[in-house]
C-alpha cells in the first residue's frame, strides 16, 4: 500500500547540543571543514549513511543517542565553539565592509539554478556552480547579496544507463521539509504568497524557501502550492525539464516573481531594499518587466513614471551576464507567446509592444519571429560582462547587431572572468596542508607561494593519496552502475581492481553537449586503447558527463564512449561514471594528475572545471578556450593545438585528435614517469612505479600551478571585480537615478526621446586637416577638423573624436586611441566645426577617422544607444 500523504519530522534536538540544527541549516558547513568535521564525529557511519547530509543526520539519531551527545561535555563544548564561529562569521566585518558607506546596502542576484550542495540539488552544470560559488564567495567577503532563484521539486534529473549504455533519467521528488530551507511566513504565521497573473483569468502562486549560505539568504519559489491548479503547480516541477508555455512560466517566475519575493522579504525582515539586480544569463531576465512595471504603477509610486523614464531607471541599477558563446544556448519563444502572456494582467500599464521590442532580433541575420531573452537582458541593463577574456570577445562578436555601425572591441560587454569558491573545492587534506604550512585557513586565503617551501616528498605523496582516494571512490562507483546495468555480483570481481593509484589518471567531466567532444578522444580507438595500456608509462581516465533528456546526440556520444569503455581489454583504465555531481566531484578533481578539456574552441564560455582541478594541484590539458585561454602559462599544463578554421568538421577532429594523443604519447605520460631525479630518502607513500625517485619536473608545475592559479581563480577574486566593477558603479547610476524624485532620468529619458528620431540626420560633411610637413615625424601635430550636420541637435548632446592609429593595406585602423575635438564652431543651420590638435604618437602607417556618438551624463558608455556616425 502506497502512503497517500508523506512529510518529514524534523529531530527536537537537547537544549544543551541544540545549536547543532542552526549548524546544520546553515550551509556554511558545507564549505566549512570543521563544521563538517564536528558532525562526522558524532556518528561517522551515520553520516556516511546520511550522504553527508547534517539534517538527515540529526534526523536518523534516536532519542537515546541524541541524550547520549548532549550528556557528553566534550561534544557539548565542541557545539558551542561552532557555534560562536558562526555567530562572529555571520556578525564581524569583512572585506566588503571596509568599502565605506557607498557601496550598496544590498544586492540581488538572479539564478535559474544554484549548486551550493548536493543535500540541495538545484544545479544542472556550470551556471549552477557558478552561481553557487558566487554567493559563496560573497558570504565570505561580506556582500550584501540575496540570492533569488526557484525551488524544483525533482532539481535536475538521476542519471544512470541501461544495459545497452543509454542514459536514462529518473526524477525524485525532493521534500522541502527535509531539506536545510526554511518557509517564509506572514506575521500571522501563514505562507508568505508571491502571485502572478496568467492568461486565461489563471493566477499563478508560489510560496518562498530561504536557504542561508553562510551569510547570503538564498530565496527560492517553489509552485507546488495547493491553491495552483495542476498545470500552475508543475510549473518548479523541475530543472529544464519543459518546453514552450512551462519554460516560459518558469522564467516569468524566476525574473517577475523573484522581485516580488525580495519585496516580501524586505517588508518581513526590514532588509534593506536591493539597490542592484545581478541577472545571471537571460532566463531571469523579466526582473527588468517587473520593475519597470513597479515604476509605473500608480498603486506603487506616488508619481508614476512613463514607460521610458522607467526603462532608465531601472537599467541604470541593473547588470547583465552572460554566459554562453553559442545562438543556440540561449532561450527564444514565439513573440506570440510573449504578446500572449503579456496581453492581460501581468504587467498592467506596460505597453505590450515595448516588452516585444526589449527581444527582438531586428538585427541582421536575426529572426523577427522570436523573442530573444539574452536581448533583453542586455537591453535592460546598463553594464554587461562575459565570463571569461575570451568569451567577452566572442559575446562582443554575437551581440554586435545591437550595436550597428560600432567596431567589435567597442560594443559595450566587458570581460569579468569566472572563479571557483576555494574552500569547497580544495580537498581537505590539501587543505590542512596549507594550515599546517602556510599558517592560514583556505578560507582566509593563504600565500599559495609558500608551496614551494614545501618538499617535492611531501607534495608526492600527498597527491598520489588524493588518487588513491578517488580510485576507491570510482570503483565503488563503477560497480553500482554495472549492477544498475544489470550485472550480477559474481561478474563483477573484476571493479575490485579496476584503476591504479599509481598511474597517470586524466579527468574529463562535463555537461555533454555536442561542441564539448566527449568522443573526441576514440577518433582513433587504437591509438588511445595503446596510451591506456602503455607498458612504461600507461593512462587511466575516468570520465563523468549528464546529457540533457532532449539531446539524443549527446546521449549518443555517452554511449559510444560507454561501449568503448565496456570492453575487457581496457575497462580497468578508463570508466565512466554516472550522475555526476557535487558528491562524486569532491574527489574527481583532487584525485586527477590531469584534467581535459577538449571542446570546439571558442564555444567554451570560461569551463571552471579545470580551476577546481588546479587549485588541487591538477595540471590542465586543454585547448586554449574560456580561462584557459588566458591562464595558460606553459608551466601549468598543456595547450592541444587547434585546426586551422578553414578546416571541415571531421578534418578537424581528426586533426586535434591526433594533436592531443601526441601531446599524451610524447610530453604528458613521459613527464609523469620519467622525468624523475633521485629521492634524497624515497618518501614514504611515494609512488611505487618511481621506485624512490620523483619526476622533478612534474612536481615543480604542481608547485607553480599552486601558486600562480590559485589566486586568479579565486571567485573571492572574481566576486570582488563584480563588486569593483559593476555592482558599485551600478549603485551610483541607480542613486543618480532615484534622486530628486528621478530627476536625471526623466531629463535622460527626455533626451532619449529626442535623440533617437533625430540621429538619422546626424553625419560628418567633410574632415580636413593641416599642420604636418612632407615627412611627418614623431612629436609633431595634426590640426583635425571635423565638419558636421548634426541636423535638429546641438553639440552638447554628442561627442566628436578623432580615432587613430597603426593602419593595414586595406586601410583598417588598429591598436587605436580616441581623442575628443573639444574646439567647436558654429556654422548655422545645424552645421559645426569640432577641431583638435592630434600629437602624433607612433611611427609606421598612421591613419585616422572621426566618429560621432550621443553622449549624457547619465549614460554608462558613449556606446550605450547604439548609435554612431563615423566619417
Amino acid at each position: 500500500m502506497k502512503a497517500i500523504r508523506r512529510f518529514t519530522v524534523r529531530t527536537v534536538v537537547p537544549a544543551q547540543i541544540s545549536a547543532l540544527t542552526k549548524l546544520a541549516t546553515n550551509l556554511r558547513w558545507s564549505w566549512h571543514l570543521p563544521t563538517r568535521t564536528l558532525f562526522e564525529s558524532l556518528n561517522p557511519q551515520l553520516w556516511e549513511k546520511s550522504r553527508r547530509n547534517p539534517l538527515a543526520m540529526l534526523a536518523a539519531l534516536s532519542r537515546e543517542q541524541l541524550q547520549a551527545l548532549a550528556q557528553d561535555p566534550d561534544v557539548v563544548s565542541r557545539v558551542a565553539a561552532a557555534e560562536s564561529s558562526l555567530d562572529t562569521y555571520l556578525c564581524e566585518p569583512r572585506w566588503y565592509q571596509s568599502l565605506g558607506a557607498e557601496a550598496p546596502a544590498c544586492i540581488a542576484y538572479f539564478s535559474p539554478e544554484f549548486g551550493i550542495t548536493e543535500v540541495l540539488p538545484q544545479y544542472s552544470g556550470g551556471l549552477g556552480i557558478l552561481a553557487g560559488d558566487h554567493l559563496k564567495s560573497a558570504s565570505d567577503l561580506g556582500v550584501p547579496l540575496i540570492g533569488v532563484g526557484l525551488l524544483y521539486q525533482a532539481g535536475y534529473f538521476k542519471q544512470s544507463l541501461s544495459r545497452d549504455a543509454w542514459q536514462q533519467e529518473s526524477y525524485p521528488l525532493l521534500d522541502p521539509d527535509s531539506l536545510p530551507l526554511t518557509l517564509l511566513r506572514e506575521e500571522d504565521g501563514t505562507p508568505a504568497l508571491v502571485t502572478l497573473p496568467l492568461p486565461n483569468n489563471r493566477v499563478l502562486h508560489a510560496h518562498i524557501w530561504r536557504a542561508d549560505v553562510g551569510r547570503v539568504p538564498l530565496l527560492l519559489l517553489d509552485s507546488n502550492v495547493a491553491a495552483n491548479d495542476d498545470a500552475a503547480r508543475g510549473v518548479t516541477d523541475r530543472l529544464y525539464g519543459g518546453g514552450g508555455d512551462h519554460r516560459l512560466t518558469q522564467e516569468l517566475l524566476l525574473g517577475m516573481g523573484g522581485v516580488k519575493a525580495l519585496r516580501t522579504y524586505a517588508r518581513l525582515t526590514g532588509t534593506a531594499a536591493p539597490e542592484v539586480f545581478h541577472t545571471n544569463e537571460g532566463h531571469a531576465g523579466f526582473l527588468g518587466i517587473e520593475r519597470v512595471r513597479e515604476l509605473m504603477d500608480p498603486a506603487i509610486t506616488e508619481q508614476p513614471l512613463s514607460w521610458g523614464e522607467a526603462l532608465a531607471a531601472g537599467r541604470a541599477s541593473t547588470v547583465f551576464t552572460t554566459h554562453t558563446p553559442v545562438p543556440a544556448g540561449i532561450d527564444r519563444f514565439p513573440r506570440s507567446m510573449i504578446e500572449h502572456f503579456f496581453a492581460g494582467a501581468l504587467a498592467p500599464g506596460v505597453p505590450v509592444s515595448e516588452i516585444l521590442a526589449l527581444g527582438a532580433e531586428n538585427y541582421d541575420g536575426g529572426d523577427p519571429a522570436v523573442f530573444n531573452m539574452a536581448v533583453m537582458g542586455l537591453r535592460l541593463a546598463q553594464r554587461a560582462n562575459g565570463v571569461a577574456k575570451l568569451h567577452g570577445v566572442v559575446s562582443r562578436g554575437m551581440f554586435s547587431g545591437l550595436w550597428p555601425g560600432f567596431e567589435q572591441q567597442d560594443v559595450p560587454i566587458i570581460s569579468v572572468t569566472n572563479g571557483v569558491h576555494v574552500p569547497t573545492w580544495v580537498d581537505p587534506q590539501l587543505a590542512a596542508l596549507a594550515k599546517e604550512r602556510f599558517g592560514a585557513e583556505v578560507l582566509d586565503g593563504p600565500d599559495w607561494s609558500k608551496v614551494y617551501d614545501v618538499s617535492d616528498e611531501e607534495v608526492w605523496a600527498l597527491r598520489r593519496r588524493l588518487r588513491s582516494a578517488l580510485v576507491d571512490d570510482a570503483r565503488a562507483r563503477l560497480r553500482s552502475s554495472w549492477k544498475k546495468r544489470g550485472a550480477a555480483d559474481a561478474q563483477l570481481a573484476w571493479t575490485d581492481s579496476a584503476l591504479d593509484p599509481d598511474v597517470l589518471t586524466i579527468g574529463f567531466a562535463r555537461r555533454v553537449p555536442t561542441y564539448k567532444r566527449l568522443t573526441l578522444m576514440l577518433r582513433d580507438p587504437a591509438r588511445l586503447k595503446a596510451l591506456l595500456l602503455h607498458p612504461e608509462h600507461p593512462i587511466q581516465i575516468i570520465i563523468a558527463g549528464k546529457s540533457h533528456p532532449a539531446d539524443d546526440a549527446g546521449k549518443k556520444m555517452i554511449q559510444d564512449l560507454v561501449q568503448f569503455t565496456d570492453d575487457p581489454e581496457v575497462r580497468h583504465r578508463i570508466i565512466f561514471l554516472p550522475n555526476y555531481d557535487i558528491a562524486m566531484a569532491r574527489t574527481l578533481f583532487p584525485g586527477c594528475d590531469v584534467w581535459l578539456n577538449n571542446p570546439l574552441r571558442p564555444l567554451e564560455a570560461c569551463g571552471t572545471s579545470g580551476m577546481k582541478a588546479a587549485i588541487n594541484g591538477s595540471l590542465n590539458l586543454s585547448v586554449m578556450d574560456g580561462w584557459w585561454d588566458e591562464m595558460y602559462d606553459g608551466e601549468n599544463g598543456w595547450a592541444i593545438p587547434t585546426a586551422n578554421t578553414g578546416a571541415g568538421e571531421t578534418e578537424r577532429d581528426d586533426i586535434e585528435a591526433a594533436a592531443l594523443y601526441e601531446l599524451l604519447e610524447t610530453q604528458v605520460a613521459p613527464r609523469f614517469y620519467g622525468e624523475v631525479v633521485a629521492s634524497a630518502a624515497g618518501a614514504a607513500g611515494a609512488s611505487q612505479p618511481h621506485q624512490g625517485a620523483l619526476p622533478a619536473r612534474w612536481i615543480s608545475m604542481i608547485k607553480h600551478t599552486l601558486a600562480n592559479l590559485g589566486p586568479a581563480v579565486s571567485a573571492d577574486r572574481m566576486v570582488a571585480e563584480y563588486v569593483q566593477r559593476l555592482y558599485q558603479p551600478a549603485a551610483v547610476a541607480g542613486r543618480l537615478a532615484r534622486a530628486n524624485n528621478y530627476a536625471v532620468t526623466k531629463e535622460l529619458a527626455a533626451w532619449t526621446e529626442r535623440v533617437r528620431p533625430a540621429w538619422s540626420e546626424v553625419h560628418v560633411e567633410h574632415v580636413d586637416s593641416h599642420g604636418l610637413g612632407d615627412e611627418p615625424q614623431i612629436g609633431e601635430s595634426l590640426q583635425v577638423r571635423a565638419h558636421v550636420n548634426l541636423g535638429q541637435l546641438d553639440p552638447n548632446d554628442v561627442h566628436v573624436s578623432v580615432v587613430y592609429g597603426t593602419v593595414d593595406d586595406a586601410d583598417d585602423l588598429a591598436q587605436t586611441r580616441s581623442q575628443r575635438l573639444e574646439t567647436v564652431q558654429d556654422h548655422g543651420m545645424g552645421r559645426y566645426q569640432f577641431s583638435a590638435d592630434l600629437l602624433i604618437d607612433r611611427s609606421g602607417d598612421f591613419g585616422y577617422s572621426v566618429q560621432i556618438l550621443p553622449t549624457h551624463g547619465a549614460l554608462a558608455n558613449p556606446a550605450e544607444l547604439g548609435l554612431i556616425r563615423t566619417a
